[in-house]
């Protein structure tokens, strides 16, 4: 059940164990909650989950190597914690942030501004829902051509770093564990 005595409606045609983007995520306490919570694909709902949002969000840095080290061992840290207190949403939030930085830093290393996609003459599908409200292939736009150094910049090399860290955290024995209880206890069979 949700924070108010009701249970969150899934959205016609959504994946029943889907990350779940109708919830009032500006009132809903994933930490009181966690039968809310769904681990989705991928980073899905990575800025929205309270309170790990605020509490990992502030660590979350990826300029150059030495920032990406301090913030991905930070970040790691923070997922340990989580395992050791069985807070299973608070540690795949901080693998989420891990997946994010290697992401973002990824992003910056092929493209220096951080779009990937030309803007478009128009803003067609502005206000549109995920995926059509941002530059992205559903709008048809084009992909700008990647850095020459994509590879070996020092967004790569920060990349590299989250990366390690991200790897660890989704293939950590504890982690895997937990995951699998948390599906069997929450989710639909």
């Amino acid at each position: 059940m949700g924070p108010e005595g009701t249970f969150p409606q899934l959205h016609l045609g959504m994946a029943k164990n889907s990350f779940n983007y109708s919830l009032d995520f500006k009132k809903t306490n994933f930490r009181e909650h966690p039968e809310l919570y769904r681990v989705g694909v991928g980073e899905q709902g990575v800025l929205l989950v309270e309170p790990y949002k605020s509490e990992i969000l502030p660590h979350w840095r990826f300029k150059n190597v030495e920032v990406a080290t301090a913030s991905a061992q930070t970040i790691y840290a923070m997922f340990e914690k989580y395992l050791a207190d069985g807070d299973f949403v608070g540690a795949d939030m901080a693998r989420k942030f891990l997946q994010m930085g290697f992401t973002r830093a990824r992003r910056y290393a092929n493209h220096k501004g951080g779009r990937k996609y030309e803007p478009s003459a128009e803003a067609q599908n502005e206000g549109l829902p995920y995926p059509y409200s941002s530059g992205s292939a559903h709008k048809g736009n084009p992909v700008l051509p990647q850095e020459a150094d994509a590879l070996t910049s020092e967004k790569a090399q920060a990349a590299a770093v989250f990366k390690e860290y991200w790897f660890r955290a989704k293939d950590h024995p504890e982690y895997l564990t937990q995951k699998q209880q948390f599906r069997d206890k929450y989710y639909e069979k």
